[in-house]
């Protein structure tokens, strides 16, 4: 039985070497030290230290999310840019701290980036969270016109935030952009809902 195994093993070793088309030496390694050769080939070729950076910080960030935002906080103390400060906003909009991450993106955009759409369809999405239903209208209002606009999410919070402001037939406008066969599966239920 580990026999099969080691020869599945080394067939999985020698198919990657020769996808990726590493030094010959590996060959020779798997196929005369069977077990040792595959397993310095998987430590060395296969998981590479990028891949495992990346599955420390997200376990790091499951055990402690709050981790993350003191780090982009940190970067944030050290390099205010635009681009730092929208991070740090989406950090505590993952971690649905929807009012810290409004301050933020309105600090982002109140000087130059005024007409940024990814920062007011992240400012709609936070605002109909917190049930604020007026500023979600009057910040789609300026994006209406946009064509990541139409058919997305945003337009969606905006459909449901004309709704719940009373305005019905323009609710029904836009809930029905997001009305698309095969798609939008959670969104066309809230529109039947809707009806």
């Amino acid at each position: 039985m580990y026999y099969y195994l080691i020869v599945a093993f080394q067939a999985f070793c020698i198919y990657h070497w020769f996808k990726n088309k590493n030094d010959y030496y590996w060959v020779f390694l798997i196929l005369f030290l069977p077990l040792v050769g595959c397993i310095i080939y998987l430590i060395t070729q296969v998981y590479n230290k990028r891949d495992v950076d990346k599955l420390q910080e997200e376990f790091t960030t499951i055990i402690n999310p709050s981790k993350k935002i003191k780090d982009l906080e940190n970067i944030l103390a050290f390099s205010e840019t635009f681009q730092n400060r929208v991070n740090l906003a989406d950090a505590l909009y993952e971690n649905k701290d929807f009012e810290n991450a409004i301050k933020h993106y309105d600090i982002a955009i109140s000087k130059d980036f005024q007409n940024d759409t990814y920062v007011g369809f992240q400012l709609i999405k936070s605002y109909f969270f917190l049930n604020q239903y007026d500023k979600v209208i009057a910040i789609a209002k300026k994006f209406e016109d946009h064509r990541e606009f139409q058919g997305s999410k945003v337009q969606f919070f905006y459909g449901l935030s004309l709704a719940k402001s009373g305005n019905i037939k323009l609710a029904e406008a836009h809930l029905s952009a997001i009305d698309q066969r095969y798609s939008n599966y959670e969104e066309r239920l809230v529109y039947a809902h809707f009806y």
